[in-house]
């Protein structure tokens, strides 16, 4: 899609919020978020954006770019963590608006290059090597991976559904904790615990291992009571949920030759940015036996821009 002279609207649709700005003549309007939870389907939080936003500027749309939390298939996706179906002929039928869909960590490594470093946290690691890989990985309501191979020409993004692979343990307790997901889900995936359903989940695995049952608790409230010191088993839950994260970033960095840095997208890394840099994320990174030296010196960085994947968007439409 090379629409440079057009008004278009652009959409970063994950599960948890859906956000959505009008690019026009290559200038990205403002951000406006919208509650997955509040909104049945993906058409009725569409019709009110359009309604109360674009149609109130007098903009005209007929081309939208989406990035959404979910495998795209010929047009179509269902998205990981919600209910949401997204079908692009259903949209051009209902809105006259023809829509392309990348994955949103897709468009959230394109905009790596355009962040700034007031834009990005770094915890450890040295400089970047600016001509190697660049990875996207970052939890929210799910668990995103992606990877940017520069070039002078064209920068090629490989997407992943690297979210998904078996997570491993690294001492007795981790291992108990993934054994009890295992029971639970048939499969303990990273994503089953490095997200914000995963931090429920380690809390939980936690309490049935200590003989406690089966306490309710949502990210929110485990990660305030973690943060402010209410509760010693949401403190270790997050201890242990940054502790996996960092392992699972190193296996990123590795997998990917990802010299240039690895970027953590998604909602949940800044909120708990100071909580994590004095974690053992960056150990765990680090910690991969005879690949210690080589994961040393390749930077994390948190991105604090709340419209990165948007830029993303904006650069894959080469404005």
């Amino acid at each position: 899609m090379s629409l440079p002279n057009q008004c278009v609207l652009l959409g970063d649709i994950g599960a948890t919020n859906a956000r959505f700005a009008l690019l026009d003549s290559g200038s990205l309007g403002p951000v406006e978020n919208f509650e997955v939870a509040k909104y049945r389907r993906f058409t009725d939080v569409l019709e009110g954006f359009l309604g109360e936003s674009a149609g109130s500027r007098g903009a005209r749309l007929h081309h939208a770019f989406l990035a959404v939390a979910g495998p795209v298939n010929g047009g179509r996706t269902k998205l990981t963590n919600t209910s949401w179906v997204i079908d692009t002929c259903e949209l051009r039928n209902d809105f006259d608006l023809q829509v392309e869909m990348v994955n949103d960590f897709v468009a959230l490594a394109y905009s790596l290059p355009w962040l700034s470093t007031k834009d990005l946290l770094q915890i450890g690691g040295g400089d970047p090597d600016i001509s190697a890989p660049m990875a996207a990985v970052g939890p929210g309501s799910g668990l995103g991976v992606a990877c940017l191979i520069p070039n002078s020409n064209k920068s090629v993004v490989l997407a992943s559904e690297g979210g998904h692979a078996t997570l491993a343990g690294a001492c007795e307790r981790e291992d108990r904790i993934l054994a009890y997901l295992r029971d639970r889900f048939g499969h303990a995936s990273a994503e089953r615990v490095i997200s914000g359903p995963g931090l429920e989940n380690i809390f939980q695995a936690i309490a049935v291992i200590d003989g406690h049952g089966k306490p309710a608790a949502s990210a929110t409230e485990i990660t305030v009571s973690a943060l402010e010191g209410k509760c010693q088993r949401a403190r270790e839950a997050l201890d242990l949920f940054c502790a996996f994260f960092g392992s699972f970033a190193g296996n990123v960095a590795l997998t990917f030759g990802a010299r240039g840095g690895v970027y953590i997208g998604g909602g949940i890394s800044p909120r708990i940015l100071n909580f994590m840099s004095q974690s053992d994320f960056r150990k765990r990174f680090e910690s991969k036996g005879r690949f210690r030296d080589y994961l040393t010196t390749i930077p994390a960085y948190v991105i604090m821009h709340p419209a990165a994947t948007l830029i993303g968007l904006k650069s894959l439409l080469g404005s």
